[in-house]
């Protein structure tokens, strides 16, 4: 019985580690359904040759019967190699075909992977206690029920076939051989079609329960989800530990940046954003740091330690905050208001520069 905690649908990797197990989702009655369907079609096709083959094997041999008085070891050899080659002949077409078509089932089904796990010698698969509780596990009663059903649907079939041949075999007797075998063939190849259809909606049925069976079979737990979440992905808190490092460290060299700013322009307290423009490097003012509420008072303060001019500009210290990223330059709308403080700028700076002359 299924554990009823275990709620959650398999996970890709999940289903993955049990195919590596061995344990693969296959249905035996669609491999079946598939060889069966395969010899007897196949058997059909190559009948014909079948038949032309066998006859002149025959009177080959039928032919010997009035010539052979004695068994010879030579006449046994030839009988022995002719009966071999014939086999092969006749039955090999049909038997690699099927087998073919049993091989291209399983592996459809199973994607042509093939476990190591299944290979292994296990003691478990020795033990009888295992093996009672496989007797009398569901699968178990489910394959009883279904073999059951396929024996029952083909008695039923073959006896109201096998019925309505025999109520015509006297009518057979005033055909000609040839008209009288083709008719018998016919007939079997009949049956055999509609036990093909049988045995094709029976695998139809047992691949869906074995699909919704193997999909039970690897349901998880909502732990089990998250534990293997955490074994792909990291620990949530671990991987907030490192995005907190890294947004530090990226705060840390933001900092370092400041004391190459031209200018600050904050809002008053609650934005800063510091500005650098090189006419040689950059097209543009250039955002080097920029930060809210204690990083904005951190880069104010650095600003200060440094003598960098500050202006304050609400508007523009949001609308640079949000829309603009380190590292970047300024886009297009706000030439005309940074041209103004940076001629500001400027102009102080040259105050300063001819105060400390005149001194």
């Amino acid at each position: 019985m299924a554990d009823s905690s275990k709620t959650e649908k398999a996970t890709p990797k999940k289903k993955e580690d049990a195919r590596k197990k061995g344990n693969i989702f296959q249905s035996a009655d669609v491999v079946s359904a598939l060889s069966i369907l395969t010899l007897f079609f196949t058997l059909k096709l190559v009948f014909p040759f079948i038949y032309q083959y066998m006859s002149g094997f025959l009177r080959k041999y039928f032919v010997y019967t009035k010539t052979v008085d004695v068994l010879s070891t030579d006449f046994v050899m030839d009988l022995f190699r002719d009966c071999t080659i014939a086999f092969l002949l006749m039955a090999g077409p049909v038997m690699l075909a099927s087998i073919v078509a049993g091989v291209v089932g399983t592996g459809v089904q199973t994607r042509f992977k093939i476990s190591k796990e299944n290979l292994k010698f296990k003691f478990s698969r020795l033990s009888p206690i295992q093996g009672i509780k496989r007797l009398i596990s569901l699968r178990s009663v489910i394959e009883v029920v279904k073999s059951l059903i396929k024996i029952i649907v083909m008695a039923a079939m073959l006896y109201t076939s096998g019925k309505e041949i025999l109520n015509d075999v006297a009518k057979l007797m005033y055909e000609d051989v040839a008209q009288a075998v083709y008719y018998i063939l016919n007939s079997i190849m009949n049956i055999v079609i509609k036990l093909s259809v049988v045995f094709v909606a029976i695998a139809a049925l047992d691949y869906l329960y074995q699909w919704w069976e193997y999909e039970r079979s690897l349901r998880m737990t909502k732990q089990e989800v998250k534990d293997e979440y955490k074994q792909m992905e990291g620990d949530p808190q671990i991987k907030g530990q490192i995005r907190e490092r890294q947004r530090r460290m990226a705060n840390q060299r933001m900092m370092q940046q400041v004391p190459t700013a031209d200018v600050i322009v904050r809002n008053p307290t609650h934005f800063a954003i510091a500005l650098r423009y090189d006419i040689e490097k950059d097209s543009a003012p250039v955002v080097v740091a920029k930060g809210q509420d204690y990083v904005a008072l951190k880069i104010i303060e650095i600003a200060e330690q440094n003598h960098i001019p500050m202006t304050e500009n609400r508007p523009l210290a949001r609308a640079l905050y949000r829309e603009v990223e380190v590292n970047a330059v300024i886009p297009p709308q706000y030439y005309v208001v940074l041209a103004e403080i940076m001629a500001w700028v400027y102009s102080m700076k040259r105050s300063q520069g001819d105060f400390e002359t005149s001194k």
